[in-house]
């Protein structure tokens, strides 16, 4: 009996990933308009957890430090990744889309979602010299994790950008 019943289980788990979609990160550029928004600011709150104020003054930070380095950095928080699996499919999704659709060339692309409790930096190659994956990931977790853990993602987010543009000069 619990031999069967195994045999019947991974007949059915097997036929399962037999018929599985295996590419879900090639969404055509259709449906990539649907998915993500018609403009994009240096502050885009489309998880709604930050005040105007905040937004305004990570805006402030962002768009003065283009304008002395020629680097775009655009800050997105989402409740959503769909139909995406991961937050770093998003955000190599969403960059495709800001740089083929809307002609945005990102330098640094920094994605958040509280309800997903997911956080994804994602550099350009031109500053890979500068701000590699180590440097990042102790931006994320010494900067970013510590202030969301408290609930102030306006803050772990300033910090975090804070701490990104230290690295770029």
């Amino acid at each position: 009996m619990k031999k069967t019943f195994f045999i019947i289980t991974i007949t059915l788990f097997s036929l399962n990933s037999f018929f599985a979609q295996t590419n879900k990160t090639a969404i055509p550029n259709s449906e990539a308009q649907n998915i993500f928004s018609k403009t994009y600011n240096y502050v885009n709150d489309f998880e709604k957890i930050l005040a105007p104020n905040q937004i305004e003054a990570l805006k402030n930070t962002l768009q003065s430090y283009e304008t002395s380095s020629g680097h775009k950095i655009i800050v997105v928080t989402t409740s959503s990744i769909q139909p995406y699996t991961s937050i770093p499919e998003y955000s190599l999704g969403l960059n495709t889309y800001l740089a083929n659709q809307l002609k945005l060339n990102t330098t640094v692309l920094v994605i958040l979602s509280k309800g997903l409790r997911q956080i994804q930096v994602q550099g350009s190659e031109q500053i890979s010299n500068k701000l590699n994956y180590d440097e990042i990931k102790s931006i994320i977790s010494s900067t970013a994790i510590p202030e969301f853990k408290k609930g102030d993602y306006h803050k772990g987010l300033e910090e975090t950008v804070n701490q990104i543009i230290k690295k770029l000069k």
